[in-house]
């Protein structure tokens, strides 16, 4: 494996989470999406004690961004580092969050192209009075065939390619649905690594929840007042977690006739926020008994329900998720749930031999690419500028200011209101040599066109369309460049970055 992974250093050492009380309830194993590691799985999720470290996502076109591998992964290394810790089972387990609504964010793929460039396919967008329906409900449609198409088009010859296509082939085809497609390629890459995928729209898992939900529900106004004092408590901390509170809305979402929509507490029964329906916490109970798959947790309360639903210690996110799961322990408190530990996942850089080659090529560092553009690109020509012209330069300055430097004295004797002027004089006769270098560096930079699209390559590589690359492109390039054998070497990665961070006590509670 020739890729380099170059991780993010971690902010600070991680405080291991505890042991709890383990065991997978009855009922729920039918939740789980079928994969080749789903009945080794479900064995152990059934031992006694069992327990599970977990990490989640919403569908993704194509497994949508790297970020959600990372997740994934991460958490296989973090139960094996636990279980040999406490000496019991610890589970990996993948949270395929279905009910999320967000269309757009599902519904595109972005990768590097064969010419480095970058390229993104979208399904058809879905019209902006639509109803919001879930991604578990809403179909992939033919439009899934044409990026698939792109992205085959996209995809340099290679062993691994074919088999690459085949795979998401499989599952991103016309007759499923969003969550379906992205469940069905997760499941399959992450079982080498033992990893099984809960599907948490699947009616076992949501018959499971509704007590929660209903719990929540009636204790709307409780919940609202406690994250709005805790909120005020944190300060600055919490008004960087993008959520707000405080605001009448409750923790629970409802599909209704404009999909699905949040339930608002307005004094005397919920209303959707979208279609504005009212239903009293009889009719949701209702609902809960005969349609349970109509109600989801949002943000806050997801992790809450995970808890409840399944012996995990502690959930792996990303920097914005760490920031919002700051906000839920009254969440918890006040439903009396177990509150998993939030730890950082992996996160990092996948840096091909491509990128390395320009690197090299250039001198230069993945730091500097990350300088704005056109910086780097002036930095490298006015290095290559002949060095007569950098010493003629130089000394035409010094030159310069040292006469009028003299002459400055002399006019202060002559009469002191000549300073002025002539320190005018003196900025613009420096100011044409600097124009004189920029004409040097403009007409270098014309001659070298093709090492700068070099570079720009590299820094699309790093850091597409100006954004983290873990945030932007999708695995299946790189799995179509360099094989089946990446994961593992991530995996290696992501180990190395753990190793050493999860210090504690040794011996369960």
């Amino acid at each position: 494996m020739n890729l380099r992974f170059v991780p993010t250093p971690l902010p600070a050492p991680l405080q291991p989470p505890e042991p709890r009380a383990g065991g997978l309830p009855a009922g729920l194993a039918e939740a789980f999406w079928p994969s080749a590691a789903l009945d080794a799985g479900l064995a152990r999720l059934r031992l006694p004690g069992a327990l599970a470290v977990t990490s989640g996502q919403q569908p993704g076109l194509f497994t949508g961004p790297l970020y959600t591998v990372y997740k994934a992964l991460s958490t296989a290394t973090v139960a094996r580092r636990l279980e040999a810790r406490w000496k019991r089972p610890v589970v990996p387990i993948f949270w395929l969050a279905g009910d999320d609504h967000d269309f757009a964010e599902a519904s595109h793929a972005s990768w590097l192209g064969a010419d480095g460039n970058l390229a993104t396919v979208s399904l058809s967008s879905r019209p902006a009075d639509a109803p919001l329906t879930p991604m578990y409900r809403q179909p992939l449609g033919d439009g899934v065939l044409p990026a698939l198409h792109a992205l085959a088009e996209g995809l340099p010859p290679s062993e691994f390619r074919e088999p690459t296509l085949e795979w998401l082939g499989r599952h991103y085809r016309p007759d499923q649905t969003v969550a379906g497609s992205f469940a069905g390629a997760m499941a399959e890459l992450l079982a080498p690594h033992g990893i099984v995928c809960f599907d948490s729209t699947h009616p076992a898992a949501k018959r499971a929840a509704a007590p929660i939900l209903l719990q929540a529900l009636a204790l709307a106004s409780q919940l609202d007042r406690d994250l709005d004092q805790y909120y005020e408590a944190l300060g600055a901390s919490a008004r960087t977690s993008g959520v707000t509170v405080g605001d009448g809305a409750s923790l629970v979402m409802l599909e209704a006739s404009q999909g699905r929509d949040r339930l608002i507490w307005d004094g005397a029964a919920f209303v959707t926020r979208r279609s504005k329906e009212r239903f009293d916490l009889t009719a949701l109970e209702r609902i809960a008994a005969s349609e349970p798959t109509r109600l989801s947790p949002n943000v806050l309360l997801r992790p809450v329900v995970e808890s409840a639903l399944l012996p995990t210690v502690t959930y792996l996110g990303g920097p914005g998720e760490l920031r919002y799961l700051a906000l839920t322990p009254p969440v918890y408190q006040r439903l009396g749930v177990h509150r998993q530990n939030p730890l950082p996942r992996w996160s990092g850089l996948l840096v091909e031999p491509r990128v390395d080659r320009i690197l090299d090529k250039f001198g230069i560092t993945l730091d500097d690419l990350a300088a704005p553009a056109g910086a780097l690109e002036a930095r490298l020509v006015r290095s290559q500028l002949p060095a007569e012209a950098l010493e003629a330069l130089a000394s035409l300055r010094s030159a310069l200011e040292s006469g009028y430097h003299a002459l400055g004295a002399i006019a202060l004797e002559v009469d002191p209101t000549l300073e002025r002027p002539i320190q005018g004089a003196q900025q613009q006769a420096l100011s044409g040599t600097h124009e004189v270098e920029r004409k040097l560096v403009q007409h270098l930079k014309r001659r070298q066109e093709t090492e700068f699209s070099q570079l720009a390559r590299a820094r699309t590589a790093v850091l597409p369309g100006g954004k983290p690359q873990e945030r932007v492109l999708t695995i299946a390039p790189f799995l179509a460049r360099h094989g089946p054998d990446l994961s593992g070497a991530l995996s290696g990665a992501i180990e190395q970055w753990y190793a050493g961070g999860l210090e504690g006590p040794t011996q369960p509670s």
